[in-house]
């Protein structure tokens, strides 16, 4: 079992950063990749980037390659969603998700365990 909790979301204009962390109880972090998906008001729940379990592999949508970066620290149990470059579409709740899976796995279906999220708001 892995319990899953967001932070680092808020408000912020466009153009700016905010970062989000993801922390992870249980002892097993390193052996789950990790996924960022959002879901913005009346879509569907997308996938955002995503990191192997050894943080080896790394993959990103389109929308936020060169702008947001995925990293994580197992001796933390913890994956960071670095968001830089900051557009008003970006606004959306942001979930981390766990898989037993070792590679990226875009397909939300995949994943196993889902934290409760954090709302990141960008204003024009």
């Amino acid at each position: 079992q892995v319990q899953l909790v967001e932070s680092g979301g808020g408000l912020v204009q466009a153009g700016g950063s905010l970062r989000l962390s993801c922390a992870a109880s249980g002892r097993t972090f390193s052996s789950y990749s990790m996924g960022w998906f959002r879901q913005a008001p009346g879509k569907g729940r997308e996938f955002v980037a995503g990191i192997s379990w050894s943080g080896g592999s790394t993959y990103y949508a389109d929308s936020v390659k060169g702008r947001f970066t995925i990293s994580r620290d197992n001796a933390k149990n913890t994956v960071y969603l670095q968001m830089n470059s900051l557009k008003p579409e970006d606004t959306a709740v942001y979930y981390c998700a766990a898989t037993i899976v070792s590679t990226v796995v875009a397909d939300p279906r995949g994943y196993d365990y889902w934290g409760q999220g954090t709302q990141v708001t960008v204003s024009s």
